[in-house]
């Protein structure tokens, strides 16, 4: 296989952290051409995630109400990547995307991929704030830190 693309650095944007039914979402935002996504595309993420989410009478010890979304604005494609800790050290996703120029449509992604080299970084900065923050204090859990702790840069 030949590679035919260099790498080209993107914004990694922390957009917040909202509550909805009982989930602490951390948001984030990658562009390819702009520094975050575009607005309808971050609004059509935002819809759907009642119906990717555990429901609120699913929470338990086992989902702990914490989870990351990724809100990506591609060159090829919108991608909405879905992340939430279960069972104390376990990450469940749900990958959703769209045509580019119908960021609206966003569906089930077809296919195998978990993430690209961008969002990816993110979720690898996600395990190691869960690792420091929940599951390492000796003092217990600290999800209040967890929740305080986000990556931003150009990557």
């Amino acid at each position: 296989m030949t590679i035919t693309q260099r790498h080209q650095t993107r914004s990694i944007r922390f957009l917040g952290t909202r509550i909805q039914d009982n989930w602490s979402i951390k948001t984030y935002g990658i562009a390819t051409f702009t520094e975050r996504p575009r607005d309808e595309l971050l609004s059509a993420a935002l819809a759907r995630l009642p119906g990717l989410l555990p429901a609120p009478s699913e929470l338990s010890a086992q989902t702990h109400g914490e989870a990351f979304v990724i809100v990506h604005d591609g060159g090829d494609g919108c991608y909405v990547l879905v992340d939430w800790f279960a069972n104390e050290n376990e990450v469940h996703q749900r990958v959703l995307s769209a045509p580019l120029n119908t960021p609206d449509r966003l569906a089930p992604h077809a296919g195998h991929a978990i993430g690209c080299v961008w969002e990816l970084a993110i979720v690898d900065f996600e395990r190691r704030a869960w690792l420091d923050h929940v599951l390492s204090p000796a003092a217990g859990p600290d999800f209040a830190a967890y929740r305080r702790t986000y990556f931003e840069g150009e990557l």
